[in-house]
């Protein structure tokens, strides 16, 4: 015998998650119905009020609820640096690792031709509209080290190039407090051929 229509509906609802299968939903779903009610609730509301309200920054494609990011109209920010990511949760991650002060350009994805994932769709005509502003001095580019985030890292620099922006990529390599023999061959590969001199 199926389960109630109604629950079913939830369960079908919560699969759209990243990750989130057919069992790992039920589970949820029977969660929030036996134990917290008012938790799921809240969770709906929540979940309604953002999709409703949160839209993307102007500038940067950030999330944000109002035109402009807080990032993006901080007076505070060092506008000559400005950093390219894939995701909105690269920014959080880098905002909490580093003392990086500059902005943001949220790509969004990165390129991919076979999945319809163009120049168009990353908004990099927006991105080069920004760079030939000549407010930005130097392009970080934080792009994933896999292939398609390498393709998007290299037009990027080809972008900023002809604004007369200096590209810049971040390091890609041998993890802190990681040991050699433990470190895969393609990283290991990669950290050996982009090897940096010691000056002091």
């Amino acid at each position: 015998m199926s389960a109630a229509p109604l629950l079913e509906q939830l369960i079908d609802a919560l699969r759209c998650l990243p990750g989130v299968g057919q069992k790992s939903a039920q589970r949820m779903a029977y969660h929030l119905l036996e134990r917290d009610r008012e938790g799921g609730l809240c969770l709906a509301g929540a979940l309604a009020e953002a999709v409703e309200r949160v839209g993307h920054c102007e500038s940067c494609r950030d999330f944000s609820e109002t035109p402009l990011c807080a990032i993006c109209a901080s007076s505070s920010r060092d506008r000559s640096l400005l950093c390219a990511i894939e995701s909105p949760a690269d920014r959080l991650v880098i905002e909490q690792a580093t003392g990086f002060r500059g902005l943001y350009f949220v790509l969004q994805g990165r390129l991919s031709p076979l999945d319809g994932i163009g120049p168009r769709e990353l908004g990099l005509d927006k991105l080069a509209d920004r760079l030939a502003t000549g407010e930005a001095r130097e392009l970080i580019i934080a792009t994933n080290p896999t292939v398609e985030g390498e393709a998007t890292a290299h037009y990027l620099a080809q972008l900023a190039r002809q604004a007369g922006v200096r590209p810049s990529r971040l390091a890609h390599g041998v993890p802190l407090g990681g040991e050699l023999e433990y470190v895969d061959r393609g990283t290991l590969a990669h950290a050996f051929g982009s090897r940096i001199e010691i000056t002091s």
